[in-house]
């Protein structure tokens, strides 16, 4: 199956199969493709935290809405934080980045303020998100993407205090009974034209 065939069956799972467990050979292959995800200026204002312990597991569920049963039920759950201080990001782009890079930031990036810095964090995180998902649908891993959880919760859990918490995914093997599969909730888009445009 080709990789267009299997964007066709990915779907945001609702009920997780709590016996189906993700190899540790496929979890080494997600990681490392978080490590290699792209960024603007190869910035990576990023941490990624992957949860497998039942009882971390069960604290967080706790702070995940309607999402907590997903989050007991799954094989890993998979925090996506951003650097929360712009200070120790731009310590860390100059101990890491060509000094072009840098002087990017400084001059483009920096002088909008904290409040557009954060965003342009955020940015770069969805970016690893997007590669996160395909990557899933490609190793035949079942997934659920959540920002209705309570971020301030997850962080004081985690106990992270160099980052904060922007969303987390749900990883594991998707129960037979999710009325959310799209043999039963065909998917739903907007007519291709409506928002892809040649010019």
């Amino acid at each position: 199956m080709n990789f267009l065939e299997k964007m066709k069956t990915r779907y945001a799972v609702k009920k997780y199969n709590p016996q189906g467990k993700i190899s540790d050979e496929k979890i080494q292959m997600l990681k490392e493709i978080l490590h290699l995800s792209p960024s603007s200026i190869n910035s990576q204002p990023w941490n990624f935290i992957f949860v497998s312990n039942s009882e971390i597991k069960e604290q967080l569920a706790e702070a995940s809405y309607f999402n907590k049963e997903k989050v007991l039920e799954s094989s890993q759950l998979v925090v996506f934080q951003a650097i929360k201080n712009p200070e120790d990001f731009e310590k860390q782009i100059e101990e890491n980045l060509p000094e072009g890079l840098v002087e990017y930031y400084r001059t483009f990036v920096k002088p909008q303020g904290e409040a557009a810095i954060k965003s342009w964090f955020a940015h770069q995180v969805y970016l690893a998100l997007g590669v996160f998902l395909s990557a899933c649908v490609d190793l035949g891993i079942d997934s659920t993407p959540m920002e209705g959880i309570e971020g301030d919760k997850y962080d004081s859990i985690l106990n992270n205090e160099k980052y904060e918490t922007l969303f987390a995914v749900v990883i594991g093997q998707k129960s037979e009974e999710d009325k959310n599969q799209p043999i039963h909730t065909p998917k739903r888009r907007l007519e291709r034209k409506k928002v892809i445009v040649e010019m």
